[in-house]
């Protein structure tokens, strides 16, 4: 019985991410194979079918399936690519782009939701992807340049470290905004020396802050 609910409320949720636009045919195979309750705590996986954000250790959340396959969707990606991600959290949204992508380079500053990412991804199997426990800010130099970059934090400007790992034709996805208001999560492009910018929607995340913690 428990299985059937479960099977009704991913039903519901895929029916309530087509209504708000989420039309790539990739992105909604993707979220409806994934079992999100992987990805949170046990008194918290009844829940995680529903379009929410939930809590995880460490002050951070799991972002609402919704801004999660928003954003994936405005990445427009293919299985060449190879993207940046700041911010591992949970590893729900990088586990989605290991989906969809080559390799996958996770940056995460607080060393407790590295290890945990990092165990959950050898038991899913998901060989390409590649955490670090770091300053995401900072990008990752070593593996630049990025086709794409998606930072799940909100930040006051967009980090020029980003930027200048971003290939040519790279899409960057990122919220920008102060950490107690609603920010705009925000779609820039590389071309050549300019960047095309594109408002998407308000979004609430939690801010991206320097340096490592433990």
């Amino acid at each position: 019985m428990f299985e059937n609910l479960k099977k009704n409320k991913k039903f519901d949720l895929l029916m309530e991410l087509k209504k708000k636009g989420i039309s790539d045919p990739n992105v909604l195979n993707t979220i409806e194979t994934t079992d999100r309750s992987l990805f949170v705590d046990n008194s918290l996986k009844e829940k995680s079918n529903l379009n929410i954000a939930l809590p995880i250790d460490c002050g951070q959340t799991i972002s609402q399936p919704l801004v999660v396959a928003l954003m994936t969707q405005y990445l427009e990606l293919n299985k060449s690519m190879r993207v940046l991600e700041i911010g591992t959290g949970s590893g729900y949204q990088t586990y989605i782009l290991s989906k969809l992508s080559r390799f996958i380079y996770t940056i995460e500053r607080h060393y407790v939701l590295t290890k945990k990412a990092e165990e959950l991804f050898k038991k899913l199997r998901a060989s390409n992807i590649f955490c670090k426990y770091g300053d995401g800010g900072l990008g990752w130099y070593d593996q630049a340049p990025f086709d794409r970059i998606i930072v799940t934090a909100s930040a006051p400007d967009i980090p020029s470290n980003l930027l200048d790992q971003l290939n040519e034709n790279g899409i960057l996805i990122i919220p920008i905004g102060d950490e107690h208001n609603d920010q705009i999560l925000k779609k820039v492009t590389k071309k050549g020396n300019d960047y095309l910018l594109e408002d998407i929607l308000n979004v609430r995340f939690v801010p991206m802050l320097e340096g490592k913690v433990k």
